[in-house]
């Protein structure tokens, strides 16, 4: 049994952690911290989470008494949190940008921020990284984008079969935060698609540094978003550098994906659904297709606060507690 903290717990990300953990059979979560709802009770902010009883108090790091800290703060905020966690011998697992990078100019370019505390984390993407994992102090939670992104592209990188990728993914309103906006407000958002950061947006070099860890590849993406509470669709249009079938890609990404607990590669053809991983720590990969003009096609979907937040901060927990790693993950999605 581990005791557990969440920093930022009142956002979607902290509300879906204490979701999955809630009938974790190895943690107790002992607090939960905001300064926003300091002395309010947890389903008071999380009507779903009635059962949790727990109250929000404004902890400093140094008030912490956890064996692992879940840090659910925004870019900027996690770097002067997360050094004196892990250098009072905390596990850490960030759900922020801040520890993303390998490289730290490339980060500070991204998020137009400078470094105060770089350390050296790893990138918390278990199907990349497991073993890594299991043995970090800090792990770096990836974005959700890049999480279906990368998951949907890494065979293509890997074998070689594409250079050049193109990544469009649509998102749910979810994404943005708890925070209402001009752009989420509903009248504004619903019956739209709205593209934004059409070739700036800061998880594409995220989802380019990692991959180039496993060969030549140059990625453009663009995100848009959609009328959905949950999920994202991520489209990835290459021409491969090498002839190859439908049936021969979708061998490939069996073959890697096979002892994937969360990746499923569906039947050759088969088109995945945002609302099949919802409320899951599930990845469906699919389509394969490849059209007149020799451009292949392939779809992954993902609930963006689950395996693109959470869910997969949880699996994170428990590869680096030696757990068993789907513990407290194994429901399916919520179709319809």
């Amino acid at each position: 049994m581990i005791n557990v903290a969440i920093v930022g717990a009142s956002g979607y990300t902290g509300g879906e952690l204490l979701r999955f953990l809630k009938y974790h059979p190895r943690v107790e979560v002992v607090a939960v911290t905001s300064r926003q709802y300091a002395g309010i009770p947890v389903r008071k902010v999380h009507p779903h989470l009635h059962e949790v009883d727990l109250t929000f108090e404004n902890h400093s790091p140094a008030d912490i008494d956890a064996d692992l800290v879940f840090t659910a703060t925004p870019h900027g905020t996690s770097m002067k949190i997360v050094p004196e966690l892990v250098d009072r011998g905390l596990k850490v697992v960030d759900l922020s940008g801040d520890y993303r990078f390998d490289d730290i100019s490339l980060y500070e370019k991204c998020y137009d921020l400078k470094h105060i505390h770089p350390m050296e984390a790893v990138y918390g993407l278990p199907e990349i990284n497991r073993n890594k994992i299991k043995e970090a102090d800090l792990v770096a939670n990836p974005g959700c984008f890049p999480t279906g992104a990368i998951l949907a592209s890494l065979p293509l990188v890997k074998e070689a079969i594409a250079e050049k990728i193109i990544i469009d993914s649509k998102t749910g309103v979810s994404g943005a935060g708890i925070k209402p906006t001009d752009v989420t407000h509903f009248p504004n958002c619903s019956d739209n698609v709205i593209p934004y950061a059409v070739t700036t947006h800061r998880h594409m070099p995220e989802i380019q540094e990692k991959l180039r860890n496993y060969g030549k590849v140059n990625v453009s993406f663009t995100p848009h978003l959609v009328p959905v509470i949950r999920g994202i669709l991520t489209t990835v249009h290459c021409f491969p550098i090498q002839e190859v079938t439908p049936q021969e890609m979708w061998e490939i990404y069996i073959e890697t994906y096979q002892n994937e607990p969360f990746v499923d590669v569906l039947e050759l053809g088969e088109i995945p659904r945002v609302s099949a991983v919802r409320g899951s720590n599930h990845c469906h990969i699919g389509c394969f297709e490849i059209d007149e003009n020799g451009r292949l096609v392939l779809i992954s979907a993902i609930d963006n606060l689950v395996k693109g937040a959470s869910g997969q901060a949880v699996h994170n927990m428990n590869l680096m507690c030696g757990f068993t790693e789907t513990m407290s993950l194994e429901g399916v999605g919520l179709h319809p």
